[in-house]
């Protein structure tokens, strides 16, 4: 692997490991639905406003939000909504992974 492609794959390691948390996976989930402001999404979370700042400075760095200051308050938004699509298909694996396991303790043909 040349240094060119290992950048490459770093930089999408790096969004990868900035979605890998319960929390901010809910933030891109709801920001999916449109911009919010970080109260919003504090009260939605339930976590002090420093925590969920935190996540979004987080996902920010990865380049998966960006945010506009109106007056005081900070709104949120996807920078690339497609991301969505990337979360779609992890539904798929978890999905398939089920029904997988689900047939290994189920068997098609009852024993008499």
């Amino acid at each position: 692997m040349d240094a060119k492609m290992r950048s490459r794959f770093e930089a999408r390691a790096r969004v990868i490991k900035a979605l890998a948390h319960p929390t901010r996976l809910f933030i891109v989930d709801e920001l999916s639905r449109g911009e919010q402001c970080v109260c919003a999404l504090t009260e939605q979370i339930g976590a002090d406003m420093s925590t969920v700042s935190k996540h979004l400075t987080v996902l920010k760095g990865a380049g998966l939000v960006q945010d506009e200051k109106c007056g005081t308050q900070v709104y949120y938004r996807l920078r690339t909504p497609c991301i969505m699509g990337f979360l779609n298909c992890v539904e798929s694996v978890i999905e398939s992974a089920a029904k997988e396991q689900l047939e290994l303790v189920s068997p098609q043909e009852k024993l008499i």
